[in-house]
């Protein structure tokens, strides 16, 4: 429930790229949607309203490390870098960071552009001597930064457990391809979930007030108006539970009837209790996200940790090649 991966121009209406992604996935043996289109504007409101949930203890208990150990942090990074926001929002995590870490620029990406832009602009006037560039980039897919960005002294900021939108072989790609695009003295500092009671994940995924059940759902408003697809909301329903062997939350929408899904270029028929898969959130242990930097060419420098040991943000450098 936490991607934002980025991009303007491969969301727009009609899309070739799009119309194809979405049409393999309604058509796949097991029916998907990637979670990146969870995040139109409405989409990312409602994702700020699951951050503000009782259940929802991701996006506290990580503000509260960095309340903790932000100076800690800010030691290790360094002042006056290059802050790459994957996934920006509303930006407000970095901008708490802001004055700890002091960057010379910030460059936020996001999926929603509309939403971004809005938020750099109150965030510039607040901050108007640190140099900011948005940028719409779907970095789910690969991407190269803009020589815009200030080659040196790059640091990717991946909040919120992200990552965990990712199977551990696509986290390995997108890190990567994040280390591609660190010069020697580069950094990654990333939120990770920890493994916990599946009590506590499942009533963070069914919130008793539904929001996070509107946020999926809204998904489908988002199919329709990209595709041309005619999904109707109230004939799905909204299922999300911890998958204990995979290590990982599974979300999901279910056909409350037959029914009958068309789209721009493709048709589907959905039974009962048929499911569309729309997102997973894997959850790490520390050891086991250690070996996944170590895949990608990264190397754990420091790991900030809660008392419960719920959630960690760790900072990890570029490894010399």
């Amino acid at each position: 429930m936490e991607a934002e991966p980025c991009g303007e121009a491969p969301l727009a209406h009609g899309n070739p790229a799009v119309l194809a992604e979405i049409g393999a996935g309604l058509l796949a043996r097991r029916p998907h949607i990637s979670p990146k289109y969870l995040y139109d504007t409405l989409g990312s409101r409602l994702f700020e309203a699951i951050c503000e949930l009782d259940e929802y203890y991701p996006t506290r208990t990580e503000a509260a490390i960095f309340a903790q150990h932000g100076e800690a942090i800010a030691a290790c990074v360094g002042q006056g870098v290059s802050l790459i926001d994957l996934g920006a929002g509303n930006c407000a995590k970095a901008a708490s960071l802001f004055p700890l870490l002091q960057p010379q620029q910030y460059v936020p990406l996001d999926i929603s552009v509309d939403f971004l832009s809005a938020a750099v602009a109150g965030l510039q006037q607040r901050f108007p001597a640190i140099a900011m560039t948005p940028l719409g980039v779907d970095f789910s897919a690969g991407f190269q930064l803009p020589e815009h960005v200030h080659p040196q002294r790059r640091v990717f900021f991946y909040p919120g457990s992200s990552i965990g939108n990712f199977s551990p072989p696509q986290a390995v790609a997108l890190l990567r391809n994040l280390r591609d695009n660190l010069g020697a003295d580069g950094g990654l500092l990333i939120g990770i979930d920890l493994v916990k009671q599946s009590s506590v994940l499942d009533a963070a995924y069914n919130d008793a007030l539904g929001v996070t059940a509107a946020f999926n759902l809204n998904l489908l408003r988002h199919v329709n108006r990209l595709a041309g697809a005619n999904f109707e909301l109230r004939q799905w329903q909204h299922c999300a539970y911890f998958d204990e062997a995979a290590s990982r939350i599974e979300m999901h929408l279910q056909a409350q009837c037959d029914v009958s899904v068309r789209w721009q270029g493709g048709e589907r028929q959905f039974a009962r209790g048929e499911r569309i898969h729309t997102e997973d959130s894997y959850k790490y242990t520390r050891s086991g996200f250690r070996q996944l930097l170590g895949s990608a060419g990264f190397e754990e420098v420091q790991c900030w940790t809660d008392t419960s040991c719920w959630f960690a943000v760790l900072y990890a450098r570029a490894v010399n090649r």
